[in-house]
């Protein structure tokens, strides 16, 4: 049997985010994407997807709670298999940035070995991130400390950040 495209939504204070993934026979659901509405390159329910709102009961209940400032990070078992090698290097080193805390561009590269002109290609990276809010690319500033770059807007990372008490 083929994997089944699942998608639930959950609200929060950002708009309701859509969430999508994939059920294996084995009837686990792992997360794919999560889009926040107006986001740029969001994710658009498919024809033959299926609507499950147990299948990421989970998530939602974690976002719920991170929401609420009851949790800092997310337990949630997520799409391996997504992105290119780079990105996904990119992408675990978003994934180990402490709640409350931001860094620059410039040191993810670093740690994903790609300093200089290679900070231009994680900052595409971390553009392509399809699991906003989950993996916390709100949490790269400029190395001047100012708020750049977020798919679903400038205004959404601020309240991110302000959510996390990251901001100054």
């Amino acid at each position: 049997m083929d994997d089944i495209t699942v998608y639930a939504y959950a609200d929060g204070p950002l708009g309701e985010m859509l969430l999508t993934g994939q059920v294996s026979t084995g009837g686990r659901a792992v997360l794919r994407s999560l889009s926040l509405p107006g986001q740029k390159g969001a994710v658009a329910v498919g024809e033959g997807w299926v609507r499950d709102q147990e299948a990421f009961a989970g998530v939602v209940a974690q976002l719920a709670e991170y929401f609420e400032g009851r949790r800092e990070r997310f337990d949630v078992e997520l799409d391996a298999g997504a992105g290119t090698e780079f990105q996904r290097r990119v992408w675990a080193a978003l994934e180990e940035i402490p709640y409350g805390t931001t860094v620059s561009y410039g040191e993810i590269g670093r740690q994903v070995g790609a300093g200089g002109a290679g900070v231009r290609a994680v900052g595409t990276a971390i553009g392509r991130n399809p699991l906003l809010v989950v993996r916390p690319c709100h949490r790269v500033i400029g190395a001047d400390g100012s708020l750049r770059g977020y798919a679903a807007g400038l205004e959404r990372k601020r309240s991110l950040l302000g959510l996390e008490g990251a901001l100054a």
